[in-house]
């Protein structure tokens, strides 16, 4: 039976429709990183998972957690998932959120699980307010923006690949 380690729940806001999560030693930015994950929940090289949004100017909520060992599937509350390895050198970074999160299990190669939810009804629920013809700086398009923040979510899941 696996045991979760870590959990960590913040909001972040995704820059060009994703955000990243990669080993602390690491520049996202630097040339070698994984293509956008455009179409796809995400995108990885061997020290960097980049997780696709459908969102850009609505804050979005993760959670990290880390487990002893391959944690129980949770597919049926979610509507989407992927998996990838990495390697990473005990901690890790989340774009501006997060900077050295240490991981419990140390240096190596990591099993990272992505779930999410609620990615297209955020996004339908945003067109609809540009749809209706809702000013972007009126006080009632403000609040139904930050009715947004926070529902869509992801769950990030990583444990030791011995």
């Amino acid at each position: 039976m696996s045991h979760r380690l870590i959990r960590l729940e913040m909001p972040v806001f995704p820059d060009r429709r994703m955000f990243r999560v990669h080993d602390s030693r690491v520049d996202p930015d630097a040339p070698g990183g994984p293509l956008a994950p455009v179409g796809t929940l995400v995108s990885a090289n061997r020290d960097q998972l980049w997780v696709g949004s459908l969102q850009e100017n609505v804050g979005v909520r993760i959670t990290i957690e880390e487990w002893d060992a391959a944690p129980p599937l949770f597919a049926d509350a979610w509507e989407d998932e992927a998996k990838a390895t990495l390697y990473l050198r005990g901690e890790i970074s989340v774009d501006r959120a997060v900077d050295r999160l240490t991981l419990a299990g140390g240096v190596g190669d990591y099993v990272a699980r992505v779930y999410a939810r609620n990615r297209r009804e955020v996004q339908r629920l945003y067109e609809e307010l540009f749809d209706r013809g809702v000013d972007p700086l009126s006080d009632e398009f403000q609040r139904a923006r930050q009715d947004l923040e926070g529902l869509e979510q992801y769950l990030l899941q990583f444990w030791r690949e011995y």
